[in-house]
């Protein structure tokens, strides 16, 4: 098969280095790829919020399946266009991924499919979301509604912070993210990600994970899109995972289905989950960053079985093979990150670290300069590791995080912490 990857991070990469390694692949590019990524696959450039460009150019590369990375393209009905032209895609529709574009819309169905998630209420205003937040005390979630690549949400622990977080989404900071406002109570517990496929009808449990969203050691410091992730998360029993299928995540699907949107792609459910009772905090519509990179270190070549058999509605006779092993990933970013950073430090010592099925090194924003690789993002390099056990994987990431040369970069010590 001819595969087109769309995306240019971590999640891709590791997306890639999973679909090399099955012998269905026989071409694989990806767009529009990193400096890592091109050590795997083609990279080539292209629109990938171009549903039209993204079409034309499957067709003219005679592309048989595309696996769409991100959620601002499937926003934008890419899957969609996809699905039309007649080339099989991995990725819900636009009105399906409307649950992570929107989280008015998602509060909407678990309402009415009668899925536990925080109590909420909606706002264009700026003086009602205020008036709502100083009636309700703090701690309290302020969420933009729409997409913000990962940054329109403010656990504010007091109504200060509460308030400044709607003064800059209603005012204007994340644009039409921005414009409408989810105020949610703040729930107590331990946070964990679990990731499923559907076809629009089955649901086919993948994975769990769970990140350290916060910047720094001991979960302080600013939320980012994730500083470090590892597979299995152990807070989700099988028991919770259970009554997280079967009281949130299939009751999701089936209103879905019923509303004539079915869902078909990957969900990664993100869940809170105190005394037994998992309650769910947001959907993604893709592959979590950097959830995806422990899941693929897990899943290797059977990622790709089990893609094309969600797409071609076949998720009721697939299974997952599971070794019995744990993966951990350790995100280097850029110094000032989630904040102001500086772009085209040099990264050294990446050409002198293993690289196989147990050790992986996933670029994010990394670009080449003719031998050099150096940082061009927030987040740069996910340093992916398996062992039989979370700390002999834990001790593999970190070892290969001590060979990296790279002083304008940070990353935490203590990925792994709770499980530890």
């Amino acid at each position: 098969m001819n595969i087109l990857i769309l995306g240019s991070g971590g999640r891709e990469h590791s997306l890639a280095w999973a679909v090399m390694q099955n012998p269905k692949c026989d071409r694989l590019i990806v767009a529009p790829g990193n400096a890592g990524i091109a050590s795997v696959a083609e990279c080539a450039t292209l629109d990938i919020m171009s549903p039209d460009a993204v079409v034309d150019f499957a067709q003219n590369h005679s592309v048989d399946f595309v696996i769409v990375g991100p959620e601002d393209p499937l926003a934008a009905g890419v899957a969609d266009a996809l699905s039309a032209a007649g080339v099989l895609c991995f990725g819900p529709s636009a009105a399906a991924a409307r649950l992570e574009a929107s989280k008015s819309f998602t509060k909407e169905i678990c309402d009415a499919a009668n899925a536990p998630t925080a109590g909420y209420a909606h706002f264009t205003d700026l003086d009602a979301a205020k008036a709502y937040v100083e009636e309700q005390g703090a701690p309290i979630v302020i969420k933009a509604d729409g997409l913000a690549a990962g940054k329109g949400v403010v656990v504010a622990m007091d109504v200060a912070t509460a308030l400044d977080a709607l003064d800059d989404m209603l005012g204007g900071a994340f644009g039409d993210a921005g414009a409408e406002v989810v105020i949610e109570e703040f729930m107590e517990g331990e946070e964990a990600s679990y990731f499923v496929l559907s076809d629009g009808k089955t649901v086919l449990p993948i994975g769990t994970a769970q990140d350290h969203k916060r910047a720094y050691d001991g979960d302080e410091g600013p939320n980012t899109g994730g500083m470090g992730a590892y597979s299995p998360a152990p807070v989700l029993s099988d028991e919770i995972a259970a009554k997280a299928i079967a009281e949130i995540v299939q009751p999701t699907i089936d209103e879905m289905a019923r509303r004539g949107t079915p869902y078909q792609g990957v969900l990664y459910a993100g869940f809170m989950i105190k005394d037994g009772q998992p309650r769910l905090v947001e959907y993604n519509c893709r592959f979590g960053d950097p959830e995806c990179q422990v899941l693929m270190m897990r899943l290797g070549a059977q990622a790709l079985d089990l893609m094309l058999a969600c797409a071609e509605e076949r998720l009721a006779e697939a299974t997952v093979n599971w070794a019995d092993d744990h993966a951990i990933t350790v995100v280097m970013a850029s110094k000032g990150y989630p904040g102001a950073y500086e772009k085209g430090s040099v990264i050294g010592g990446l050409d002198e670290l293993p690289e196989d099925s147990s050790n992986m090194v996933f670029h994010a924003g990394t670009k080449a300069k003719g031998e050099q690789i150096i940082a061009v993002g927030g987040r740069v390099l996910s340093v992916t590791a398996r062992g039989a056990s979370l700390a002999e994987a834990r001790e593999r990431a970190y070892a290969m995080v001590e060979r990296i040369d790279w002083p304008e970069g940070f990353n935490r010590t203590d990925i792994g912490w709770r499980a530890l």
